[in-house]
């Protein structure tokens, strides 16, 4: 396929005014004629994403290999640009009561569903209350919403019983999909056959899943941003093997790959003139790697046990050997990448080894015979890459201070069982998203009414702390943003103290992508986002 070299013109209809609790609109973006469009169409994107996911609209899901997926077929009612402003999607004005308890959205007319139905405000209306009941962090997302009204076929009104200043966020296509009503109504959603075979308003349709291959998406005609999407087709590739994942974007059997890349394989590719090797954070959903303390270990209960294990680690060593320099110390719960909400002066546990023999002789576990105080597991996510190779140094450095620990490597589906359902661990080295909001991606993690066994992702420490509790809550319904940030602050400080975890670092996000792709990443929702602007040069 010859594809043409063009220029891109930016569209400049997209005003937006902003209010943290009242009116925010935009125009709808005007369609263009091919014309006044002079962007290159046509040609096919293989992007290989690794891990296959086990559905494809995240819906009732939260599966983080269909992060990539999800938003090309079923959008939501927003997107966001690079500062997280709300930009139009399938909604073009929407507005935030001064009490925070009302959201109202004006919808994009003459939308259709890939099927040919109309797009309405029902499926609007039924989409939100199906994630409140089916998505994994949509029932804690949408908890406060208790009505959705349909005002007319084009009008929606959420009313809130408390505020959730976090909300105007959670609109991400991939974060919540409005799926259409006439297919989803009367059936489970959780097990509806167009979870695996997406309907959606998107700008691209799906074609096929080939389980263990590919699932292959075409572009859609009808799409009411047209003359978007500027690709004929996208295919989603799951290659697991690192050296064939390398292999595949080296040889351009496929254009963009985003998993499975071996570190000591970047710098090379980085030298290959042909490739962009992408490491901007992934902000709307940045990542970190901690290990979790399961509190219910006598000997991980101890406080100065935690202690001593923060200092008998070299989180800085973890960054330059097992990263390669492809990762940012952490040192609290949340992430530099989301700055909103980061705070930098944090207590810091230095790498002491005499210190940490110091506490651990405090705590009364003096060293045996044969030098070691007391046994421990520990569990990494993964069998291999950055969490196996965390987890070797953690045995490493905790066994020159008298921990024995013994490392169980297992696959992901039996580590979320062992932690999260059995309890059967000590230490989890784990990666965790913080997602958007600390609300939603990261009080999950320490507030003690989310202490969930058989529901992964969750306090899986079994950490207890009221102050805490109480800090988290406030801070959920809190609508003023200075009040709330000091709040989050004053979370952190005691988190890091009580050290239920210890947050290691903020691992780099790697896309490596052929470099005639263009428009890969343009809001927040990088790879997650809707690819409408996506399109081939050269």
């Amino acid at each position: 396929m010859t594809i043409k070299t063009a220029r891109v013109l930016t569209p400049t209809r997209r005003a937006l005014l902003l209010s943290t609790v009242a009116l925010a609109a935009a125009a709808a973006v005007p369609h263009m004629s091919q014309a006044q469009d002079e962007t290159p169409r046509g040609g096919s994107v293989s992007i290989n994403i690794g891990t296959e996911p086990p559905v494809l609209v995240l819906i009732a899901h939260s599966a983080g290999a269909a992060y990539y997926i999800s938003g090309k077929a079923t959008e939501s009612l927003l997107t966001y640009d690079r500062s997280f402003n709300p930009q139009p999607l399938l909604a073009t004005e929407w507005k935030v009561s001064e009490d925070g308890l009302r959201y109202w959205f004006k919808l994009r007319q003459g939308v259709r569903w890939h099927d040919g139905k109309d797009f309405t405000a029902e499926d609007v209306a039924f989409s939100i209350l199906a994630l409140k009941e089916n998505h994994p962090r949509g029932r804690a997302t949408f908890a406060s919403v208790q009505k959705a009204n349909v005002l007319n076929s084009h009008e929606v009104e959420l009313l809130l019983s408390k505020p959730a200043p976090y909300l105007l966020s959670a609109f991400a296509s991939f974060e919540a999909p409005i799926v259409p009503k006439h297919l989803y109504e009367g059936t489970k959603v959780a097990e509806n056959p167009h979870n695996v075979a997406p309907v959606g308003t998107g700008p691209y349709k799906f074609v096929e899943w080939v389980r263990g291959s590919h699932a292959l998406f075409v572009r859609n005609e009808d799409y009411w941003g047209s003359p978007k999407p500027y690709l004929d087709q996208i295919i989603f590739r799951f290659i697991i093997d690192p050296a064939a994942a390398v292999a595949a974007i080296e040889t351009g059997e496929v254009q963009v790959s985003t998993a499975n890349l071996p570190l000591t394989d970047i710098d090379r590719l980085k030298a290959n003139p042909n490739l962009v090797v992408d490491t901007t954070p992934a902000a709307y959903s940045p990542s970190i790697a901690r290990a979790e303390f399961n509190l219910e270990n006598k000997y991980l209960a101890d406080i100065k046990v935690r202690h001593a294990i923060a200092h008998a680690v070299d989180k800085d060593f973890i960054v330059n050997t097992v990263y390669l320099g492809y990762a940012t110390r952490l040192d609290g719960p949340v992430s530099p990448d989301l700055a909103k909400f980061y705070n930098p002066d944090l207590p810091k546990y230095e790498f002491n080894p005499a210190k940490a023999n110091q506490l651990l002789d405090e705590a009364g576990y003096k060293r045996g015979a044969d030098g070691f105080r007391f046994k421990l597991f520990i569990d990494p996510t993964q069998p291999s890459g950055p969490p196996k190779q965390t987890a070797e140094y953690f045995a490493q450095a905790l066994g020159k201070v008298g921990i024995k620990v013994e490392l169980r490597s297992q696959d992901f589906a039996t580590f979320v069982k062992r932690v999260f359902t059995d309890r059967d661990f000590d230490i989890a080295i784990e990666g965790m998203s913080n997602l958007y909001d600390p609300t939603v991606g990261v009080q999950r993690l320490y507030w003690s009414k989310n202490f969930k066994p058989g529901v992964p992702f969750t306090n899986g420490s079994k950490y207890f702390n009221p102050e805490v509790d109480r800090l988290l809550e406030t801070a959920a319904v809190e609508v003023d943003p200075k009040k709330r940030q000091q709040l989050f602050n004053d979370f952190q400080k005691l988190v890091v103290q009580d050290l239920p975890t210890l947050d290691i670092v903020t691992p780099s996000v790697i896309t490596v992508y052929d470099k005639r792709v263009k428009n890969l990443k343009i809001g927040v929702e990088d790879l997650w986002s809707n690819g409408a602007d996506i399109y081939l040069e050269g």
